[in-house]
C-alpha cells in the first residue's frame, strides 16, 4: 500500500510531485522518494520516514526536471528503511519503478535473476520487478514492462521511466488503483484522486490489465495481452480540493469527525420521499426487482466497514422479513459457499479499492450472484466491478481511523432499510415516522459535538489506563467494537469489545480497578440487562465510563464518568452513540501525544491481502 504521483508537462516537475506526495502521505509514510527526467539523465531522491525528511533531503537541488515519479511507502517486504523506499533502481541505474501491490512469486524471479548476475540492494519485492524490466529490455520500455508482468502473480500498480526514453512513463495496473489527470499540455497519475484535484477534475481510472503509455501531452491505453489501443471513459471529480483539507483543524481526523452532520445529510440528500414513506437510491434502479424480492443479503466487508454491515444487518431484519448475513471479506472467499438463487451480496468499501473485499466480490461474481457495491470513491475499483450499487456522498476521507465515513455508510444501509421495509412489513405511516426520526439525526450529532471540552476533560481522566473494555447489547454491540478499534488504531492501547452478555463468559475475568469499561447504554429494550452488567463491573472495582441518553438518573448514579447524548428512536442510537467514542479516542491519543492522522503501521487505502 503506497502513494503514487507522476507528472510530465512543461512546469517544474518537483515541486508538484512533492504536492501530490504531502496529499498522498495518509496511504504510506514509512518512506518516500523520487525520481525525475533531469539534463538526458535520471536524478532520484530517496528518505527514511515521512515526507519532510525527503523535502529536507531535496534542499539546494535544482533540477531542471519537467516530468517524473514519486512514491510514498507502506511497508509490505522489508522494513522501513532508505534502500527498501521506492523508487527502485535497476543495475545499470537506467530504469526506475514504483509500485504499489504485493508481489506473489517474487523470491521465484528474484532467484532467476540473481543467477544472471542481476545485483540487488533492498528486501522488497518490488526491486524484482525493476530488474525484470531490465532484463526484457531491448530499447523499447512498454515492451518490456509487458513481458515483465507476464510473468508476475499478485496485484501491482507500477510506474516505470528509463533514461534511454526520456518524458515517457509507463503505467500498468492489477488490482491497485493508478488514474490519469489530463490538462492542457500536462499528463498525471496517482493511485488516488486526491493527488490530482488541485490540479485537474479530468481524470481516467484504469482497468485490470492496463498499460499506459504518458507522454508530455497525451496518453495512450493498452491492454497486457496486446490488444490495440482503448478507449476509456474519462471522468469529472464532484468535489473540491478544499474538502482535503483541514480548513483549521488540527488533524483531519478532528475535522471529519465535525463533519458528520454535513456527511449524513449528504448521504440522505434527495433520497427520502417523504410523502410516501419510502426512500429512492437511483443507483440501485438497474437491480430494483432482484433488490425488492430477494431472499438473502449477504454482506462482506472489512474493519469498520464490517462494523457498518452489522448495524446494517440489525435494521434490515428489523424492517424486513429478509435474512442477512455479515462476513469478513478475507474470510468470505475460503469458505464453501451456499449462495442460492434470491441471495444478494453487497460489498462495502469507503475506498472502493479494499483488496479483500474486492477478492470476495471477484469470488460471489464467479458463483454467478448478484453483488451490488456500496462505496465512497466514484470510479474506484469495486463502483466499476459491481452490478450497481450506492455512492455515501461523505467526501474524501484523510484519517486513516475512519469516522464520517462509517456513519455514511451507517446511513446508506437505513436508506437500503428503509427502501425494503415499505416492500415488507412497513406501513406509510411508519415509513413517514422513520424519515422523521432520521431526519433529525444530523442535528442530535452537532449537539454531541458542543460536548467535545467535557470529552476532552473525560479523556484526561482515562488516559492513564492501558486496558479498555468496551461493552454494549444489540445495536450498541457493533458500536462498542468501532469504540474500541478507534482508540486501538489511533492511541496504540489495548481496548476489546464484547456483546454485554458474554462479559461473563471470559472477559470479566480481567475487570479490576486498572481496567475500565466504556458501557454504551441508551434507553432501548436491553436496558435493564446492561444496568446489570454495569454492576457486575462496579462490583469488580471497575471503572466505568457510561454512554447514555440525558437526564438519565440511574446511569449517572453507577458510572464513574458519563458523557450523555440526546435522546432518539432506539433503533437509531448507533449515529449518536458512537460519536463520543470517536471524539473519546481522539482526545486520549492526542493527550497521549499520538499520531493521529498516520497511526504506526497503518494506511487508509488497504490493498494488499
Amino acid at each position: 500500500m503506497c502513494g503514487i504521483i507522476c507528472y510530465l508537462g512543461q512546469r517544474p516537475a518537483v515541486p508538484l510531485l512533492m504536492d501530490g506526495l504531502r496529499r498522498l502521505e495518509y496511504r504510506g509514510y514509512d518512506s518516500s522518494g523520487l525520481a525525475v527526467f533531469s539534463n538526458g539523465s535520471i536524478e532520484s531522491e530517496r528518505a527514511l520516514g515521512k515526507i519532510k525528511a525527503l523535502e529536507e533531503r531535496l534542499q539546494g537541488k535544482r533540477w531542471p526536471a519537467r516530468g517524473g515519479i514519486a512514491h510514498t511507502r507502506w511497508a509490505t517486504h522489508g522494513e522501513p528503511s532508505e534502500r527498501n523506499a521506492h523508487p527502485h533502481r535497476d543495475c545499470t541505474s537506467s530504469i526506475f519503478l514504483i509500485h504499489n501491490g504485493i508481489i506473489e512469486n517474487y523470491q521465484q524471479i528474484k532467484n532467476r535473476l540473481v543467477a544472471k548476475d542481476h545485483q540487488f540492494a533492498s528486501e522488497t519485492d518490488t526491486e524484482v520487478l525493476t530488474h525484470l524490466v531490465e532484463d526484457h529490455y531491448r530499447g523499447d520500455l512498454v515492451e518490456a514492462v509487458e513481458q515483465a508482468l507476464r510473468q508476475v502473480r499478485g496485484a501491482f500498480g507500477i510506474a516505470v521511466m528509463c533514461r534511454q526514453e526520456p518524458d515517457k512513463i509507463v503505467l500498468a495496473r492489477r488490482g491497485s488503483p493508478l488514474i490519469i489527470g489530463v490538462r492542457n499540455g500536462e499528463v498525471f497519475a496517482a493511485s488516488d484522486v486526491a493527488a490530482l484535484v488541485s490540479h485537474t477534475k479530468n481524470v481516467i481510472y484504469l482497468e485490470d490489465n492496463d498499460i499506459a503509455v504518458l507522454t508530455p501531452s497525451q496518453y495512450d491505453i493498452f491492454n497486457l495481452d496486446g490488444a490495440d489501443t482503448l478507449n476509456r471513459i474519462e471522468t469529472v471529480v464532484d468535489w473540491d480540493v478544499r474538502e482535503a483539507e483541514k480548513q483549521g483543524y488540527e488533524h483531519f481526523m478532528l475535522k471529519e469527525i465535525y463533519d458528520q452532520p454535513a456527511s449524513i445529510k449528504n448521504a440522505l440528500r434527495g433520497r427520502l420521499i417523504e410523502d410516501e414513506g419510502t426512500a429512492k437510491l437511483g443507483g440501485l434502479a438497474p437491480v430494483k426487482d432482484q433488490v425488492l424480492d430477494m431472499d438473502r443479503l449477504i454482506i462482506v466487508s472489512c474493519g469498520t466497514s464490517y462494523y457498518a454491515g452489522l448495524i446494517g444487518r440489525s435494521v434490515i431484519e428489523s424492517c424486513t422479513e429478509i435474512g442477512v448475513d455479515v462476513d469478513l471479506a478475507s474470510e468470505f472467499r475460503y469458505r464453501r459457499l451456499n449462495l442460492k438463487s434470491g441471495t444478494i451480496v453487497l460489498a462495502i468499501s469507503q475506498s472502493g479499492e479494499t483488496a479483500d473485499t474486492l477478492a470476495a466480490v471477484r469470488e460471489a461474481e464467479r458463483k454467478g450472484v448478484p453483488v451490488l457495491g456500496m462505496v465512497n470513491v466514484v470510479g474506484s475499483s469495486i463502483a466499476r466491478e459491481t452490478l450497481a450499487g450506492v455512492y455515501n456522498h461523505a467526501g474524501p476521507e484523510i484519517g486513516v481511523a475512519s469516522t464520517k465515513s462509517f456513519t455514511s455508510q451507517v446511513a446508506v444501509l437505513y436508506l437500503v432499510s428503509l427502501l425494503l421495509g415499505r416492500r415488507h412489513r412497513m406501513s406509510v405511516s411508519e415509513g413517514q415516522a422513520f424519515i422523521r426520526e432520521f431526519k433529525s439525526i444530523p442535528e442530535k450529532v452537532a449537539l454531541i459535538l458542543e460536548q467535545a471540552d467535557h470529552i476532552r476533560q473525560v479523556a484526561r481522566k482515562y488516559r492513564r489506563f492501558k486496558n479498555f473494555l468496551f461493552v454494549g447489547r444489540q445495536l450498541s454491540y457493533p458500536v462498542a467494537l468501532e469504540g474500541a478499534l478507534k482508540l486501538k488504531e489511533i492511541s496504540y492501547l489495548h481496548a476489546e469489545a464484547y456483546a454485554a452478555g458474554e462479559m461473563k463468559h471470559g472477559p470479566i475475568a480481567l475487570i479490576d480497578e486498572n481496567f475500565p469499561s466504556v458501557c454504551i447504554a441508551p434507553r432501548d429494550s436491553s436496558r435493564e440487562k446492561m444496568i446489570s452488567n454495569i454492576q457486575e463491573i462496579k462490583a469488580r472495582r471497575g471503572p466505568v465510563l457510561g454512554i447514555a441518553n440525558q437526564g438519565d438518573a440511574q446511569m449517572a448514579h453507577i458510572c464513574d464518568d458519563l458523557i450523555e447524548v440526546p435522546a432518539c428512536d432506539e433503533l437509531f442510537t448507533p449515529f449518536l452513540t458512537v460519536v463520543p467514542l470517536q471524539l473519546l479516542a481522539y482526545y486520549i491519543a492526542r493527550e497521549n501525544g499520538c499520531e493521529i492522522d498516520q497511526p504506526r503501521n497503518l494506511a487508509k487505502s488497504v490493498t494488499v491481502e
